[in-house]
């Protein structure tokens, strides 16, 4: 299966999006969207889909600087732009970031097949390359697997202020992102990224209880560097915003 993260910001043209892609190609899955290239970065901070396909045009951060930003840590990922817009100069930024198609909306459907089977080509190629071969045994015993991760889920719950790329993680425990990811979830049954999550949403939880921390020093504690993108992730947890959090639960 290839995985898709889809980033755009208007909801209509996402869902359409999704609706194509299912439609159009078997083999691939949109395993996550995003709303905005800040959404997008947060979730490759720990996932490691195949190929990303994004607008060009979003609030907070536009998909060519998202896309400059992928290639700093994904030198070779597949990547789609999509845009309203049919100026020249917008093709000509997207392709010196090395995109691997340009797709005007509204979208034509063959346009997108040939985008698709594009990506297939590269991610099949990548995985030849590099990748595990169908049934060759897994990179470590069931018994190395469930000691790696327990030492992984130590590691994280401890140290949520910390670097907790996939990709960092990964190169600790000397694994591939893609079979870290894989091996995590069958061990745990949840995805890396949500226990990461987790993790740094109870330590903000007790630094609000039990400190009288700032907000923003609550946030980078937790592994967050912007406090806004801080408050938005605990208030969709929890329902409360971290002052009113301190509120009902401090000392």
């Amino acid at each position: 299966m290839i995985r898709l993260l889809l980033v755009e910001d208007e909801e209509t043209i996402r869902r359409g999006i999704c609706r194509m892609v299912m439609s159009l190609a078997d083999g691939f899955e949109v395993a996550a969207e995003a709303t905005s290239g800040k959404e997008a970065l947060h979730y490759l901070q720990s996932n490691v889909p195949d190929a990303v396909i994004t607008d060009i045009r979003m609030r907070e951060m536009d998909g060519l600087t998202l896309i400059e930003k992928i290639r700093e840590r994904y030198p070779a990922m597949p990547i789609v732009i999509v845009s309203g817009y049919g100026e020249f100069e917008y093709a000509r930024r997207a392709m010196l970031y090395g995109v691997t198609d340009y797709l005007l909306k509204p979208i034509d459907r063959a346009a997108m097949l040939k985008a698709l089977e594009r990506i297939r080509s590269l991610v099949v190629r990548e995985r030849g390359e590099g990748s595990e071969p169908a049934g060759e045994e897994p990179a470590v015993s069931p018994g190395e697997g469930r000691k790696l991760i327990r030492k992984l889920k130590e590691y994280v719950a401890q140290h949520p202020d910390g670097d907790l790329r996939l990709q960092t993680l990964a190169d600790s425990v000397h694994l591939s992102p893609v079979y870290l990811s894989k091996l995590f979830k069958q061990e745990t049954g949840e995805n890396l990224s949500e226990y990461i999550t987790a993790a740094r949403l109870a330590r903000a939880k007790y630094l609000l209880a039990h400190t009288d921390l700032k907000i923003y020093d609550v946030a980078r504690l937790s592994g967050y560097q912007s406090p806004k993108h801080f408050m938005l992730v605990f208030k969709k947890a929890t329902g409360l915003s971290p002052g009113a959090y301190r509120e009902e639960h401090g000392n």
